[in-house]
């Protein structure tokens, strides 16, 4: 009896902690504080999957849809406009910063993002209903799904919530890779004037400017942002008004021309309703040109990591032409020794953004019939690249590129002892010469135009010209 009695106190207990909402399956206990509703809390006990939940910008993001609907169905006299400003009222109160821990699920939950979709509308609705003078879980007088969802289903606000989503990310990367470009340049500039040795096959090559090495890392970063650019306009399509399948079923025929000059309003972005809503539904091709430009940058900036670090290796046994910043200790037992903190970082996380870039093909592919159950896949991974991305590419660049010196006596070194420098005598002194001045140089351990001295092959006045620094380096025959 006790025993009994005990368990019963502890259940009343527990009870007055939580309070009791209904649904389809039956009665669900949520935390009477929350702001979150049945659908919510059954997927927060069903996938304790990462403990990672939705990025800031995707709840912004689907809020500030929530809004555009509710404002737009509000405007065609759909919703009753007391509970239609309240709905935007609360939408504003979430966009301001408020209740922001009210979106509690697991960014792996059901397919589709049903779960998410009903965390906003519930959220919404109860703070709607609260500000009407009820009280939260009773929906009264604003329910979830008849009114922050009205004419809407998770087919076509998910996708339309994680293309905004990803389109807002997208303008902070587009920023970060103007300022990185513009850093490569700077140094471009900087270092226009100093000679040293190209490589190619890891090997001496004829002479180059280091300052066009990093203007040429520009360029490749300039030309990189030319398919994110082209992913921002692909993001900014959007299928909301599909309703259900792209059928626009529940919808009035002028409400997702508003939907998107309301998001327009919002953002300054030209979002834009997709000609075909079927295909929005469909099809997922705008996340697949995220995940192609960020793979195309990915691999640029790898490759140019590599070279830095490859550039400043040493300082007494590599390359070490160029010196990054030391921004930390870098060993734990070797006094004294500095690594390329910097350049390391930002290729662990590009490896990671590729990573991401292949979950979201795979995703991307997955779709089937009229809809892709693998859209929060696809969302996860694309706020995480893209956060990332932004964060590493802006202390790249202001810890690193903006600090990077040049050792100009090294270079020129480098460039006047590459036997590859006697190609530029080869107009002068011919094929055959040039080999023999080349195998001196190298069994005597001279450099090229040293040995061209003490071999008197030239005068000094040719040879100053003939190896030119501006001439070496441009289109041009050198010493004429």
């Amino acid at each position: 009896m006790a025993h009994g009695f005990a368990w019963a106190l502890q259940s009343k207990l527990l009870r007055m902690d939580y309070r009791v909402e209904k649904d389809s399956l039956g009665e669900v206990l949520v935390p009477q504080r929350a702001y979150w509703g049945s659908q919510a809390e059954r997927s927060r006990n069903l996938f304790q999957i990462s403990g990672l939940t939705e990025h800031p910008t995707m709840i912004d993001a689907y809020i500030m849809l929530k809004k555009a609907c509710t404002e737009a169905n509000t405007e065609l006299q759909l919703l009753d406009s007391e509970i239609g400003n309240a709905i935007v009222q609360a939408a504003d109160d979430i966009l301001g910063g408020q209740f922001r821990d009210q979106f509690p699920i697991d960014v792996f939950h059901m397919g589709a993002g049903t779960s998410l979709n009903m965390n906003c509308n519930e959220v919404l609705a109860n703070r709607a209903e609260e500000i009407l003078g009820g009280n939260v879980g009773e929906y009264k007088r604003v329910n979830p799904n008849d009114h922050p969802n009205y004419g809407q289903s998770t087919n076509d606000t998910f996708p339309s919530a994680m293309r905004i989503m990803s389109r807002l990310m997208l303008t902070d990367l587009l920023s970060a890779v103007d300022s990185l470009a513009s850093a490569f340049e700077a140094k471009g500039k900087e270092f226009d004037g100093i000679l040293k040795s190209a490589r190619t096959h890891l090997q001496d090559a004829v002479p180059i400017r280091l300052g066009q090495e990093f203007t040429a890392y520009a360029v490749a970063v300039r030309k990189s942002k030319r398919w994110l650019e082209q992913a921002a306009y692909e993001l900014e399509e959007l299928g909301i008004g599909g309703s259900a399948a792209g059928t626009g079923l529940n919808t009035h025929p002028d409400y997702r021309a508003i939907v998107v000059k309301n998001l327009e309003r919002y953002t300054g972005i030209s979002f834009r309703n997709s000609p075909d809503m079927r295909e929005a539904m469909q099809s997922n091709l705008a996340m697949a040109a995220l995940s192609s430009g960020l793979r195309i940058l990915s691999l640029e900036l790898t490759r140019i990591c590599n070279d830095l670090r490859l550039l400043c290796s040493g300082p007494l046994t590599g390359f070490a032409e160029i010196v990054l910043p030391a921004v930390q200790p870098g060993s734990s037992i070797m006094p004294g020794k500095i690594n390329p903190s910097m350049a390391e970082n930002l290729n662990l996380v590009l490896f990671q953004v590729l990573g991401q870039c292949q979950a979201i093909d795979y995703s991307v592919q997955a779709g089937q019939l009229e809809l892709n159950v693998m859209m929060p896949g696809m969302a996860f991974a694309s706020q995480f690249a893209l956060q990332i991305l932004t964060n590493t590419l802006n202390t790249f660049t202001e810890n690193c590129v903006l600090g990077i010196q040049a050792d100009e006596e090294r270079c020129r070194h480098y460039a006047e002892t590459s036997p590859s420098l006697a190609t530029a005598l080869n107009p002068i002194l011919g094929y055959k010469v040039g080999a023999e001045v080349v195998k001196t140089a190298l069994a005597e351990k001279k450099s090229i135009p040293q040995v061209v001295r003490e071999k008197g092959l030239l005068d000094e006045e040719t040879l100053v010209r003939a190896l030119d620094p501006a001439l070496l380096t441009e289109p041009g025959i050198p010493g004429r």
